[in-house]
């Protein structure tokens, strides 16, 4: 009989008990759509995270304060001293210290409480310059964005997060209207477009940028400290060395070590590493959660040759007594597993890839289609068929001719 032939018969025993075939399959079915699944919706939450550390800017070196100390004692955490300074961010501007650095955005921010007419909304006031766009990557809906001169006369000028113009403003566009802060009036100039980024704290779509000077005197500062300097590198191949240039500058400034030093400074990498971890983790533990749901289906398919070779003892009996060989035999009944495997792996296939396009307008979370893992799971499913019909296999071509014509 040649490979043809046993694909034709193998087939036909699949068809000829349907219900058992499909139960059989069953196993196999939830685990790969599962697998095809698990590893989109981990590929996808990669994606969103990707995004929106992107949406921060691009080439971007993030430099924060380092931690306080109070008189009792009691450190602070990460972020808690006034290491940062106007003069910091300065001296990273000079391209004769920072020669790989293009531009320097200081921000402040402060939260507070702003007020459209009879509408209210808490928000973040950044104060920051007029570089703040080009370095955040961030572009404006309608309006414009302050310039040097308002800057530097501490102009009452706004521009508006996407989100916090909504609150404020339900209707019309919001350029040209005024909002207050802390008592004071501000004109409303642009409306900043919609990133998606978020933080653990905060939204960088519902925020308030003002000038620098504009935010010191609102809050009453005397000091020029800063929340943080965002620093863009010129290209993507200078960031490394944008982060040393920053780095030195910074201890030379502060008269730190680097074994202690009261700033930090994190790249894009980095916090992408940080949060895809969580993210592979939880990939892994539902990956094999599937890969156990496989192993079950694997066992179904065993135990259903195992049942098919006890039924057909007499056929296989009858076919060695007519010159079929044990490797025939085996062959058949490999293959009939093998149509059992591959068949429910592409149903599961088939679900998972319906499921990923179904599931994102379900749970508002990106699901990615991996064509390499749709094509890893049918090897996986082919590799189970045949991994688990060799043992029953092995049985039906061990079995004597003598033998299987007695039985009944």
């Amino acid at each position: 009989m040649n490979w043809l032939e046993t694909l034709r018969t193998a087939a036909d025993a699949v068809r000829s008990h349907r219900l058992r075939s499909l139960l059989t399959m069953l196993g196999i079915v939830i685990g790969i759509s599962s697998v095809v699944l698990t590893v989109g919706l981990g590929l996808g939450a990669q994606d969103k995270v990707r995004s929106q550390i992107d949406a921060l800017g691009s080439n971007l070196l993030i430099v924060s304060p380092g931690s306080s100390t109070g008189s009792s004692g009691v450190r602070g955490g990460f972020g808690s001293a006034s290491s940062l300074t106007l003069a910091d961010a300065d001296a990273i501007a000079d391209s004769t210290v920072a020669p790989d650095v293009a531009q320097v955005a200081p921000t402040t921010s402060a939260s507070s409480a702003l007020a459209a007419g009879t509408t209210n909304w808490t928000s973040r006031i950044v104060g920051t310059t007029t570089t703040w766009p080009q370095v955040r990557a961030r572009t404006l809906t309608s309006g414009r964005f302050f310039t040097a001169a308002e800057l530097a006369s501490g102009a009452n000028v706004v521009v508006l997060g996407p989100d916090t113009a909504n609150e404020l403003f339900s209707r019309g566009n919001p350029v040209g209207q005024t909002i207050t802060a802390d008592g004071t009036t501000l004109t409303v100039i642009g409306v900043l477009a919609e990133s998606g980024a978020t933080s653990t704290t905060s939204s960088e779509d519902d925020l308030a940028v003002v000038p620098i000077t504009t935010a010191q005197r609102l809050s009453g500062a005397t000091s020029t400290a800063l929340a943080s300097l965002y620093v863009e590198a010129r290209s993507a191949g200078s960031l490394s060395a944008a982060y040393q240039e920053v780095n030195a500058a910074l201890l030379t400034s502060h008269d730190s070590t680097s074994s202690s030093p009261d700033f930090s400074i994190a790249t894009q990498d980095a916090l992408l590493s940080t949060a895809n971890s969580t993210n592979k983790t939880m990939t892994i533990l539902l990956a094999g959660i599937a890969a156990i749901s496989l192993l079950v289906g694997g066992i179904g398919v065993m135990n259903i040759m195992l049942v098919s070779v006890t039924e057909r003892v007499r056929e296989i009996g009858l076919r060695k007594a007519l010159g079929a060989t044990p490797s025939a035999i085996r062959r058949q009944f490999l293959i009939e597993a093998s149509l059992l495997g591959v068949s429910g792996g592409v149903i599961g296939a088939v679900i998972g890839v319906v499921g990923a396009v179904i599931l994102p307008s379900v749970i508002n979370q990106p699901v990615s289609i991996s064509a390499p893992a749709i094509l890893a799971a049918l090897g996986v499913a082919l590799g189970l068929g045949v991994g688990f019909g060799v043992y029953p296999a092995s049985r039906a071509a061990r079995l004597t001719p003598i033998d299987a014509l007695r039985s009944e």
